[in-house]
């Protein structure tokens, strides 16, 4: 993505406003010219065990907020019958990152809407979930770990409370 400067916004060639800052691992936009991670590639279409393979390989190294998009590009990209479940793990992804940020509240709020939307998952009407997702299990870390961050409402460690997706 080629970007220019028009005022204060980062556009590309078709004058969509697009951020060109670095960011951080946590997605926390960074000054420009600042060292960032590298980030996700977007619109990227891969099957349902590349999008879990990436997204935990995210998790997995404090990168929730790339991992979200990982899951994004699934739910805007894969079968119209997996968009929720792809939503809910962008939102359960949103979550961990906010409570990563330190955003107790938001945290918590969205790992529970993750957890609400894997739930028709475990198994009712909608048969096993792609790749070998563990639904249940994601569900129960999310409402465990939403609770956890009400209570402490300190930022957590991201990579230490990654969830295992299958």
């Amino acid at each position: 993505m080629s970007t220019s400067r028009e005022g204060d916004r980062d556009r590309d060639e078709e004058g969509r406003a697009r951020n060109a800052r670095p960011r951080d691992g946590l997605g926390r936009p960074l000054p420009h010219g600042a060292a960032g991670v590298d980030r996700q590639p977007e619109g990227v279409v891969r099957t349902a065990a590349q999008s879990v393979a990436e997204a935990q390989a995210l998790l997995d190294s404090g990168r929730p907020f790339h991992a979200h998009e990982v899951f994004e590009d699934a739910w805007k990209s894969g079968p119209e019958s997996e968009r929720g479940l792809w939503r809910a793990l962008a939102q359960t992804a949103v979550g961990l990152t906010h409570a990563a940020r330190g955003n107790a509240t938001g945290g918590a709020r969205l790992l529970r809407r993750g957890a609400d939307g894997l739930v028709e998952w475990q198994g009712a009407g909608q048969g096993d979930a792609p790749a070998g997702l563990d639904t249940a299990g994601l569900v129960r870390w999310a409402q465990e770990l939403a609770g956890e961050v009400e209570r402490s409402a300190e930022a957590v460690d991201a990579a230490a409370v990654t969830p295992r997706l299958t």
